[in-house]
């Protein structure tokens, strides 16, 4: 069972969130927070799998939470709510080693699929705000931050920028496989070197760098 602490400070919110993910056999919503601070709190004392944490919240807010949840419990995964407003909070977010981020008005499908993929050690970047955040980032690029990601991209080899540019598109292990005919074990292995050699802590970090580097666009 996938252990999941579902963080917002609405609490109408949280109960969707919950009656959602605990429809699916695989997901038990072991515990809820209405704040940042309880967050942190409950993910020590739950040993949770993932939690989804809202960023605007009162007492301690989701970026700062994260923080401290990265620090205290760095194998919990933790997955951003967001709405369109929130770009760059997400944005920071991300290359601070959330995996990844949905919408809150994300269709249950979406929001399941979300938990098991941060579960399984995948980044989850949702389709209806990815192209949003990806603009946003792209419009305030600067030529000294993209020459300083090509730059960290001159150690990979170009099968490795091959595999990189496809993170870049969020596409999964297996969609990357299905794509370039490589199996997504070999994909995994790839994405593994890739994470090393780029310092990366996650996919998502590797992803955002090869936008900012303009691969694959």
């Amino acid at each position: 069972m996938i252990r999941v602490l579902v963080t917002d400070d609405e609490p109408l919110i949280r109960a969707g969130i919950r009656m959602i993910l605990t429809s699916a056999d695989d997901i038990d919503v072991v515990a809820e927070a209405a704040n940042g601070r309880e967050a942190v709190e409950l993910a020590r004392a739950q040993r949770v799998d993932v939690v989804l944490l809202d960023i605007q919240m009162p007492v301690m807010d989701g970026l700062t939470a994260l923080a401290e949840l990265r620090r205290t419990v760095p194998d919990t995964r933790v997955l951003i709510l967001t709405t369109f407003g929130e770009q760059q909070n997400v944005l920071r977010a991300l290359t601070e080693g959330s995996a990844g981020f949905l919408l809150k008005d994300s269709a249950p499908a979406e929001l399941m699929g979300a938990v098991r993929a941060a579960a399984a050690g995948d980044a989850y970047l949702s389709p209806g705000a990815t192209r949003h955040v990806v603009d946003s980032l792209a419009s305030g690029q600067t030529t000294r931050r993209t020459e300083q990601a090509r730059r960290r991209l001159e150690t990979l080899t170009d099968r490795e920028l091959e595999v990189l540019a496809l993170l870049g598109e969020g596409l999964s292990n297996a969609d990357a496989g299905a794509r370039i005919h490589m199996s997504e074990a070999t994909v995994k292995t790839y994405v593994s070197r890739i994470l090393s050699k780029l310092g990366c802590e996650n996919r998502v970090q590797a992803a955002l760098l090869a936008r900012d580097a303009g691969l694959g666009t």
